[in-house]
């Protein structure tokens, strides 16, 4: 048995590690994972306060999980639940104190929650003991509900939550919270970014961007995990990922609106003029303080590059577009002379473009965008990443999902 000692040092230990996590899905994720890990449980979700609602935001389950092959996630979707009596979330979100239950099916009929037994009904699992608190910020106030579900002994068997691990774990449920409001800020700046450029550009908006994000990171992890890096490598460099990506067509805040909001297609001239978006949203992050900003200047610079040297800008200043003398054949950068997260956000970016509708195009059906990138590795994408996007496409198209455009 772990001392309360120990168990407190673990929860400082880990409130610390949620600090350093800036992007807020990676963090959701994150938080999930040490919190089950804390009290050894099966499975667990978190939602996330949206004015009356809880927005089902992340969930894990390893029952589920070990059904999968190796490098497969759950597929989930997000839906919203009400803040009042009735749910089991609702309840604690809208009196802010926790629930531990030895098993939800045996509710006494005096409380005022109930729980829905769909989930279980339709996937045949079995939620028995679920510990539910509540996510509060410094000031009390709950941006959000963290759900436990099925506590295990070391046999595998499940059991009740024990009480006395409670008050580590709404301890825990303090860092988290401050942690999700610290990233959720980041969050909305850079999204107030892109808002500039949604309203010059109405492709680049909050949907698109997420999207491309979100479909970045699983590229990265697969290609990543199959070349053996090192899982504490890519759980930073996911976060730096995210956060770049959502960035990619920043500069187009510098493009003029005559060529933004061109209905048709452009032609050499306004094209050559758009090229320009690239180094120009790199020179916004030149003054690098940090692994995002070189993460977020490589993607600007390099997203529109390809793999067979025939994209653009090619060898440039980012400070000024000027182009630089490199004696090289093709007029673009090559192959993994391309940095990873520009080849990887260039696979993000043209599979949403293909699939959305865009003022100069309808979005075209699956089929022909998978058919078009499988084409198109070698050529112009990098054919290992490729590997990794068809790895984890299921993933992927639940993302789209995830993101709806308006």
């Amino acid at each position: 048995m772990i001392d309360e000692k120990e168990k407190m040092r673990q929860i400082l230990s880990l409130g610390l590690e949620l600090a350093q996590v800036r992007d807020v899905d990676i963090l959701l994720e994150r938080i999930l994972s040490v919190a089950r890990a804390f009290v050894n449980a099966d499975a667990g979700s978190i939602y996330i306060r949206e004015g009356e609602t809880l927005k089902f935001s992340y969930t894990q389950n390893d029952t589920f999980q070990k059904q999968l092959a190796p490098g497969q996630k759950l597929i989930y979707s997000t839906f919203t639940v009400p803040i009042n009596n009735a749910s089991l979330a609702g309840y604690v979100a809208n009196t802010g104190t926790m629930l531990n239950i030895p098993d939800v099916y045996e509710l006494p009929d005096t409380v005022p929650y109930a729980f829905n037994r769909g989930y279980d009904e339709l996937t045949r699992y079995r939620t028995q003991s679920v510990l539910t608190f509540p996510l509060k910020n410094n000031r009390g106030a709950v941006i959000g509900v963290l759900q436990l579900i099925n506590a295990c002994d070391p046999a595998g068997t499940v059991v009740p939550f024990a009480p006395e691990d409670e008050p580590f774990i709404m301890h825990f449920a303090g860092n988290a919270a401050i942690a999700i409001e610290r990233a959720m800020m980041t969050r909305a700046m850079i999204l107030r970014m892109i808002s500039m450029a949604e309203l010059r550009d109405p492709k680049e908006t909050g949907a698109h961007v997420n999207r491309v994000a979100a479909y970045s990171i699983e590229i990265y992890e697969r290609w990543a995990r199959s070349r053996g890096v090192a899982e504490s490598e890519i759980t930073q460099n996911r976060d730096v990922l995210r956060m770049a990506a959502m960035l990619h067509d920043v500069g187009k805040v510098a493009i003029a609106d005559a060529i933004l909001k061109k209905p048709g297609r452009l032609d050499d001239a306004e094209y050559a003029v758009m090229k320009n978006h690239t180094w120009l949203g790199a020179r916004l992050f030149s003054d690098t303080f940090s692994d995002f900003d070189q993460a977020a200047a490589a993607v600007a610079l390099n997203h529109h590059e390809r793999w067979d040297g025939n994209g653009y800008p090619g060898h440039v200043n980012p400070l000024n577009g000027e182009v630089l003398a490199t004696g090289q054949g093709t007029p673009g950068k090559k192959g993994e002379e391309i940095p990873l997260f520009g080849r990887i956000v260039a696979i993000a970016d043209v599979y949403d473009a293909l699939s959305s509708r865009r003022a100069y195009k309808e979005s075209w059906d699956e089929g022909r965008v998978l058919e078009t990138l499988r084409q198109e590795a070698g050529r112009q994408f990098d054919p290992e990443l490729i590997e990794a996007f068809f790895a984890s496409f299921d993933t992927i198209r639940s993302i789209a999902d995830r993101y709806p455009s308006a």
